[in-house]
């Protein structure tokens, strides 16, 4: 008799709760929520980098082991392309000349071109780096 009220009780404790949180004990899939899948590339893959400066300032741009730190005018463009199967990790670092915080946008305007636009705002410090393994992930620092 008791495991026949405690089964009561527990049933009717679950659907108590379920009548004051209905979304709280519902299941459902992603299918239509689902965040879009990490920006990546194929291991070996040569890789487009384009850099785009959307702010009213200058950044200074730096392909770490590859070039000094170099401006970046407002709306200027720059590009450079990467084997990802014969170098190491990549890393891309930018600050903001006037020292405020930036914001990256990431896309893949198509399979071999990472896009990066700079942004302002964001909170301090911003976003200073992206960094491009060899496995092909991409990671906003």
């Amino acid at each position: 008799m008791s495991k026949l009220l405690s089964a009561v009780l527990v049933v009717t404790g679950v659907f108590l709760n379920y009548a004051e949180h209905p979304q709280l004990t519902l299941a459902g899939t992603c299918a239509s929520k689902c965040p879009p899948p990490p920006l990546g590339f194929i291991p070996g893959q040569r890789v487009n980098i384009q850099v785009v400066n959307r702010t009213s300032s200058i950044v200074l741009l730096e392909k770490v082991q590859d070039t000094d730190a170099f401006p970046l005018r407002p709306g200027q463009e720059v590009r450079f392309q990467r084997w990802t199967g014969t170098e190491p990790n990549l890393s891309v670092v930018f600050w903001d000349a006037t020292g405020l915080s930036l914001v990256t946008r990431l896309s893949k305007p198509d399979e071999d071109t990472l896009r990066i636009e700079l942004r302002p705002g964001g909170r301090p410090p911003g976003d200073r780096s992206i960094y491009i393994l060899n496995d092909g992930r991409v990671t906003v620092f």
